[in-house]
């Protein structure tokens, strides 16, 4: 028998083949999986002091003119995060009839979360002391940051919703919308934030800079897994590093202090 004959006769190679292939699918379809318990474990980590002592970061109590508010807040976007760290297992796990049952839920939660964000955003630079600065920025400014980081939350949902026939749109949409939002939680873990406090990435980014790496890490790994680049999440993503850019720097202007103060009185 040949040499060729005798590869072709063994099956070492074509085993070696399928079982990476195994291996690759399932690492797949557990990605979202893992990518929403990411966002659940910096969800608890960052909130901890909201959660374990009833909190406002780094410590201080809830400001009681809105306590209500920020409690209402906190539950219905940690609801959410719960949600998307459940709603992809549902799908690795083959339960389709449910997860569209909670999507439909999930469609709800989001409108919800995207009116208190816009109360709760004006309501906190009202109540702030004018001095204050936030990510160097003073409350007024700073309102750039819940208002648009929910208005892209909400973008980014309804595009998932109307997209949910199409499954790599609909997922990088979720992703997208629930990482424009958990910068809040990243930026209170201070181990991290205090990683870039200071520099250059912190006048451009603000509070976005180590949420914008977590999901270029997840971007990456995604389609490294994909082994192709998915063009719905790589566009996604780099629109929201753009737009996360654009809002510190929107922040920074005489027009959106004249907003400011319009609406926040």
């Amino acid at each position: 028998m040949s040499l060729i004959a005798e590869h072709a006769a063994d099956p070492t190679a074509s085993d070696l083949k399928s079982t990476l292939k195994t291996w690759t699918t399932a690492l797949n379809r557990w990605f979202y999986p893992f990518a929403g318990l990411v966002m659940l474990a910096l969800t608890v980590i960052g909130f901890q002091l909201f959660y374990f002592k009833g909190q406002s970061y780094p410590g201080r109590p809830i400001t009681p003119p809105i306590r209500m508010l920020v409690i209402a807040h906190g539950l219905s976007m940690s609801l959410w995060i719960v949600l998307f760290a459940v709603q992809p297992m549902l799908v690795a796990l083959r339960r389709r009839r449910l997860h569209m049952a909670l999507g439909r839920f999930g469609a709800m939660l989001a409108l919800v979360i995207v009116v208190l964000g816009v109360v709760i955003g004006i309501a906190s630079a009202r109540v702030s002391p004018p001095e204050m600065v936030i990510w160097g920025l003073t409350p007024a400014r700073f309102m750039a940051v819940p208002l648009i980081s929910v208005a892209i939350f909400g973008v980014c949902v309804a595009v998932g919703v109307w997209k949910r026939r199409k499954p790599d749109v609909h997922r990088a949409a979720m992703l997208l919308g629930t990482l424009a939002t958990i910068s809040a939680a990243v930026s209170r873990i201070d181990a991290i934030s205090h990683l870039y406090t200071g520099t250059v990435w912190e006048r451009v980014f603000g509070p976005f800079f180590a949420t914008l790496l977590i999901g270029a890490a997840l971007v990456a790994v995604r389609c490294v897994l994909a082994r192709n680049i998915e063009r719905p999440l790589v566009v996604g993503f780099a629109a929201l590093s753009a737009a996360s850019w654009g809002i510190l720097a929107l922040a920074r202007t005489d027009a959106w202090m004249a907003f400011a103060t319009l609406v926040g009185g």
